[in-house]
């Protein structure tokens, strides 16, 4: 019977080859060259120390492209192969920019043009397409069985400089909420349900695979939080495999959208804004400048849900901080129909819609 040691060798064996790291150029005015100027904006939890977006190691790369401007590279990330094909999945938020190019080197150091096929509208997970055939993709485990204290094993581009870096650690935690700054323009995305733990995971590792004792992909190492000591964050992989699934089957990755913007409550929340209830999803619009609480012409919209509204039930599952309105949302599909619960001042009423596609 192989020991723990002998595992972590074999499972990494395995996994390595379908490793890869991802490249972040962009042409750039040679007067406004700023090769320190990150590109994508940092990781942050409210009230908690903010978490350092591991995706960019700026780096100046001189290759004179003529004229004013010359091709930087300012950033480098991490992905793996699931399809032979060439897909890569890695996190959305290392491929975020348009503007950007991709450059993915594989495990025998060969080069690849990468065009982003999907961005996942909800979870920071992308899809990336190389020109390539009979390459070994990794094989995905089930996220749905992770457990604490399971020992893990994360591989990616270590700070954008050492690819195929290896550390191993176990799972610390569960369920856990974090947000993220997306880009400059400080688009928020708000992550549920993710795995903690305590794997060192490095500047340069984003979109890479953390995986299991047996070699299979079970988590997408995603955030580290800034200053502090063995505490990193990964996307369960099931979250990807309907991703994959919905770009082998339609071309694209399908969620279903709502249409509104919200806080939940919470016994602090009502007590501090004097609210009838201790529960459900408050509608109000974010701080961003022309955020709507209520999307025009969204399925919330066409329910006649309001700012201020509180959606107290979805298909008679009440909703609380455990069980958020998002949570509901992204297990269901698109077409179906809901039926809400939802306060206006001191009435409660009766509201039916229809899921939409997320464009």
């Amino acid at each position: 019977m192989e020991n723990i040691e002998e595992r972590t060798i074999n499972a990494v064996k395995k996994v390595l080859p379908s490793v890869v790291s991802i490249v972040i150029s962009k042409n750039m005015p040679k007067v406004k060259r700023m090769p320190f100027a990150p590109l994508f904006g940092p990781f942050g939890m409210p009230d908690q120390p903010d978490i350092d977006d591991d995706a960019m190691i700026p780096h100046e790369h001189n290759q004179h492209l003529g004229g004013n401007s010359q091709k930087i590279k300012i950033g480098g990330g991490s992905g793996f192969i699931v399809h032979p094909d060439g897909l890569v999945l890695t996190n959305k938020h290392v491929v975020f920019d348009p503007d950007s190019e991709y450059t993915i080197i594989t495990e025998d150091e060969k080069e690849y043009h990468g065009r982003v096929i999907s961005r996942d509208p909800i979870n920071d997970v992308a899809v990336l397409k190389i020109d390539a055939k009979g390459l070994p993709p990794v094989r995905l485990g089930n996220s749905n069985k992770i457990e604490l204290g399971q020992t893990v094993v994360a591989i990616g581009n270590a700070l954008g400089l050492f690819s195929n870096s290896v550390s191993k650690g176990i799972i610390s935690g569960l369920g856990r909420k974090i947000s993220a700054a997306m880009g400059q323009g400080g688009e928020m995305e708000h992550l549920r349900n993710v795995l903690q733990t305590d794997v060192a995971i490095n500047q340069g590792n984003s979109g890479g695979p953390l995986i299991n004792l047996d070699g299979e992909v079970i988590g997408i190492n995603t955030a580290i939080i800034f200053g502090a000591q063995n505490i990193g964050f990964a996307l369960p992989i099931n979250w990807a495999k309907t991703d994959l699934e919905d770009i082998i089957k339609h071309g694209r990755i399908i969620r279903p959208f709502i249409g509104l913007r919200y806080v939940m409550l919470n016994k602090e929340l009502k007590e501090r804004y004097d609210l009838p209830v201790d529960y459900g999803a408050l509608v109000i619009k974010d701080h961003m400048p022309g955020s709507q609480a209520v999307v025009k012409d969204s399925p919330a919209d066409k329910a006649g849900i309001r700012e201020n509204d509180i959606v107290l039930e979805i298909n008679d599952e009440k909703l609380t901080e455990k069980k958020e309105l998002a949570d509901i949302i992204q297990l269901a599909n698109v077409g179906d129909e809901l039926e809400m619960s939802v306060m206006r001042k001191d009435k409660t009423m009766k509201v039916k819609t229809v899921l939409e596609e997320r464009k």
